[in-house]
């Protein structure tokens, strides 16, 4: 029974997995119909996030995609960036053209706030594979359109596999621990892709060189940025592959069933210096506090390379 495409916004910090995960998006009209991109300053600043965003969609031959930029800096805190895992323009590894698309007008804080006012009521879900600083400005900004939201779907966190930007922090959280307690708080349904789940979706030999099989321009690039990608994570966690991590979020809403996990109670940390940042996710339920998130614990982690490529091909 086919149904129609969920309508998404994808909020992004692009970053070699955002890439993956923004073509697998625009890969899968039959899916996800992309709204509009709102780029966020988080693995390197604003002006090469959104400059990133549009490479990307040229790449996947889109160019018709609306992209906004959104907030340059978190709330309340200085933008801590991620070079040393991305390279210094964010998408380090192959050398493509810069953009020719336009970069759209409207702040992307305040298309997310209109499109949520235009589109009915539960018929849009907010994709943040970044910090979540443009969601939270939404939410603070329009309070009416929190209860318009169909879903959130995050890449963030972490609880088994604890921090990866600190001992306790996951990165996109870590940044803006202030936005991300809002947005956790909001009572939206949220969807947590953490470090639990991403690293579990790593990029081996054979699932780089079949990117590379597909023998297309997208099949190279999206190959050399696995490869760029990963030297990073293989040194630091002696794994066969980097975490692919943000495209996990795409494809939980194209095959839900390829991922298991919990409805659970997810914390944010903005107090103590030491666990700044850290999702604290009552996984075993000790605390009696609300559940607020699914989150994600587990992935089938073959399906999911699989359809990514299989997906990467029509491009």
């Amino acid at each position: 029974m086919p149904h129609a495409p969920r309508k998404i916004i994808i909020d992004t910090d692009p970053g070699q997995d955002d890439a993956f995960a923004i073509l697998l998006a625009l890969a899968s009209p039959e899916d996800v119909e992309v709204l509009g991109i709102v780029a966020v300053a988080g693995n390197v600043p604003l002006a090469l996030t959104q400059k990133n965003t549009r490479m990307i969609c040229e790449l996947a031959g889109r160019p018709a995609t609306r992209v906004f930029a959104g907030s340059d800096r978190p709330l309340k805190r200085k933008l801590v960036t991620a070079e040393h895992v991305h390279g210094k323009t964010g998408l380090d590894g192959p050398v493509l053209p810069d953009p020719v698309m336009p970069l759209q007008d409207q702040h992307g804080v305040d298309f997310i706030i209109e499109t949520l006012r235009r589109e009915p009521a539960h018929s849009v879900t907010l994709c943040p594979l970044g910090p979540l600083t443009n969601i939270a400005q939404a939410f603070m900004q329009a309070p009416d359109v929190v209860g318009r939201v169909q879903q959130i779907v995050l890449m963030g966190g972490a609880y088994f596999e604890v921090g990866n930007i600190t001992p306790a922090a996951e990165f996109n959280i870590y940044v803006d621990p202030e936005a991300a307690e809002i947005v956790f708080k909001s009572g939206v349904p949220l969807v947590v892709m953490p470090l639990d789940v991403t690293h579990k979706v790593l990029t081996t030999r054979a699932r780089v060189e079949a990117f590379r099989g597909l023998g297309s321009e997208v099949g190279r690039v999206a190959a050399e940025w696995a490869d760029f990608f990963e030297r990073f994570d293989m040194e630091k966690y002696g794994s066969d592959g980097g975490p692919l991590h943000d495209p996990t979020v795409v494809a939980y809403l194209i095959r839900p069933d390829l991922f298991k996990g919990r409805h659970i109670n997810v914390e944010i940390e903005t107090g103590s210096e030491l666990t700044l940042g850290m999702t604290v996710a009552d996984w075993w339920g000790v605390s009696g506090r609300a559940v607020n998130a699914f989150f994600v614990g587990d992935v089938d982690a073959q399906g999911f390379f699989d359809l990514l490529t299989e997906r990467l091909a029509r491009l």
